[in-house]
């Protein structure tokens, strides 16, 4: 079985993939000092409730927007596992060609992303990840990255109305009944899920006038379902589309037998 792991910003997604089923995912906070035996402990629990054994785990991937987390888990995989993950980066085969202008910038849950979606949808694919940053990434038709968009995500939002305004309280992100919010809180509440409806949608348009026809939009990330259920520019889906791409990097980059 493969073990893929997406650390990001806030929270880390795990997978386990039974060749191309994904047998169990998880989610758990991203803590940078948290030690490899510390995320071992907590793995290693969730493994054993789905009622697997490190032994059944003979191959890791990950990517990581946390470059101090990468030696964690690289140490509890050689530790836990007696397996070395492979990890996207440099070197790495993803079958994407990156067109930024300076490529080492773009992150690699990003190219991950374009890797899947193109595989799973073709191109031109513009991909929409809500997570701690709201990205959008747009993908061509041959399956070359492009570039994209970057602004704060929902929660990160948020976050920050509460701690920068004194007399604003912390909410939950739901939808409100109606956009004219009656209350403080339904007020927040609608210029959050409301206004990043109106985000998406701009952008999109945008997006997709740039590159030149009506290109599919791919959603993934904590939010997706609750902002696909708002627009209708949205037409997939996908909250496993990370670690599908790190599946599928993970085939990219095993040695061919030899003939």
């Amino acid at each position: 079985m493969l073990l893929a792991v997406d650390i990001g910003n806030t929270d880390i997604t795990l997978g386990v993939f039974e060749g191309e089923e994904l047998r169990a995912t998880w989610h758990i906070a991203t803590g940078i000092h948290r030690m490899a035996d510390e995320y071992a402990a907590t793995l290693l629990n969730l493994l054993r409730h789905q009622n697997l054994a490190t032994s059944d785990i003979k191959e890791a991937i990950l990517c990581s927007v946390v470059p101090p987390l990468i030696a964690t888990f690289e140490e509890l995989f050689q530790k836990y596992f007696q397996i070395s993950p492979l990890v996207v980066g440099a070197g790495v085969k993803t079958g994407v060609r990156i067109r930024m202008d300076n490529p080492k910038e773009v992150g690699a849950d990003r190219i991950v992303n374009a890797a899947a979606a193109h595989h799973l949808y073709g191109g031109p694919v513009i991909i929409t990840d809500l997570g701690t940053a709201t990205t959008f990434d747009a993908v061509s038709r041959e399956g070359d990255y492009l570039g994209g968009v970057i602004a704060p995500g929902i929660k990160t939002a948020a976050e920050a109305l509460f701690t920068r305004a004194a007399m604003l309280p912390r909410v939950e992100l739901v939808r409100p009944k109606q956009t004219i919010g009656t209350n403080t809180i339904s007020a927040i509440q609608s210029g959050l899920i409301f206004g990043y409806v109106g985000l998406i949608e701009g952008i999109v348009a945008r997006l997709r006038k740039e590159l030149g026809g009506k290109a599919l939009v791919v959603v993934t990330g904590g939010y997706a379902e609750l902002m696909a259920q708002e627009t209708t520019v949205i037409d997939k889906v996908n909250p496993d589309l990370t670690l599908i791409g790190l599946r599928l990097i993970y085939l990219m980059n095993q040695a061919q037998p030899e003939k």
